[in-house]
């Protein structure tokens, strides 16, 4: 099977490893029935030179089968519409869904999937905040990013100035929010800054009533406009 990610560095999985261990809400009944190390974090990566991201909230069950992001119903959502736009035919299969985005670089605001599939807590996202923080700008050398979701797209004002939070807070309530773009900086753990240019869409989860049917449009309409 095709295989679109790529090692972490071992001192950021370490580091997520530490972290995890500590989770109250890991859902470690899923990765038992699937044999899978509940400490491994599960992180797509892509191409340091993808000119673009897809930044999601977290995995679900089918990630945690699979050992990788964005293979579920909201990241099969996501490879369909991508495939579409790409040869104008539907998704064949899942060895498809896995090559369509090869060339993509795939990230969550935390690699481990939580109880219930509820977003994890603010203080869990700020814990892992800087690991994820370090793999956009160490593993990564783009700047435009599709977030899925309110979650994933506030996720950039996490330990960010007042003024980065309420601006993006600004811009999520716009009525334009899914086909205007944002851009925002992103001070890392070095200390150094990144801008990122934000494309946000609704999550696609079929639960997302209001926005799941229009999904592959918004999407269809993003890529064209980000040249991907």
């Amino acid at each position: 099977m095709t295989q679109p990610t790529r090692p972490l560095p071992a001192d950021i999985e370490a580091a997520m490893r530490r972290e995890a261990a500590g989770l109250e809400r890991l859902d470690r009944e899923v990765y038992h029935h699937y044999d899978r190390d509940p400490l491994a974090p599960i992180v797509g990566l892509g191409p340091r030179e993808a000119k673009l991201a897809i930044f999601g909230r977290d995995p679900g069950r089918k990630e945690v089968e699979m050992g990788q992001p964005f293979v579920g119903a909201g990241g099969q959502k996501v490879r369909d519409a991508l495939y579409r736009h790409r040869h104008g035919r539907a998704l064949p299969d899942f060895e498809s869904s896995l090559e369509v985005g090869e060339d993509l670089f795939w990230i969550n605001t935390v690699p481990y999937k939580p109880l219930g599939n509820k977003a994890w807590p603010m203080a869990v996202k700020r814990r892992f905040q800087p690991l994820i923080a370090a793999l956009l700008a160490q593993q990564w050398s783009g700047d435009q990013v599709i977030t899925l979701g309110r979650e994933a797209f506030l996720w950039f004002g996490i330990g960010q100035s007042r003024e980065v939070r309420d601006g993006l807070e600004a811009f999520w309530a716009r009525e334009d929010r899914f086909t205007a773009t944002c851009v925002t900086a992103l001070t890392l753990p070095t200390g150094g800054t990144r801008h990122f240019t934000l494309a946000p869409l609704p999550h696609p989860s079929p639960l997302n009533q209001r926005w799941f049917k229009r999904f592959p449009e918004l999407l269809d309409r993003r890529l064209s406009a980000l040249g991907a």
